[in-house]
């Protein structure tokens, strides 16, 4: 998957459990987990404000893109006319 969710990393540089992660932005555990294991289909705004909110970061922070292809030159998907 090329979305990298850093969510682990930005709750260490907290020092803020899982459970109390979860209950400050008003979502089961277990959610926070699907999240931080990238196994996550889609986020909501609402969340990803809640995340930031909470984290005092960037969405930046949170989620970073990195390509199928490494090789890959930016901005060239394969998909061009």
């Amino acid at each position: 998957m090329p979305i990298i969710i850093n969510l682990d990393v930005e709750l260490a540089k907290k020092k803020m459990s899982v459970q109390d992660f979860a209950a400050a932005i008003d979502i089961t555990p277990a959610n926070v987990s699907v999240l931080k294991n990238g196994r996550a289909k889609a986020v909501r705004f609402s969340t990803l404000d809640a995340i930031c909110r909470v984290l005092d970061c960037q969405p930046g922070d949170i989620l970073v893109w990195v390509p199928d292809d490494p090789d890959a030159a930016p901005g060239d998907r394969g998909d061009e006319r």
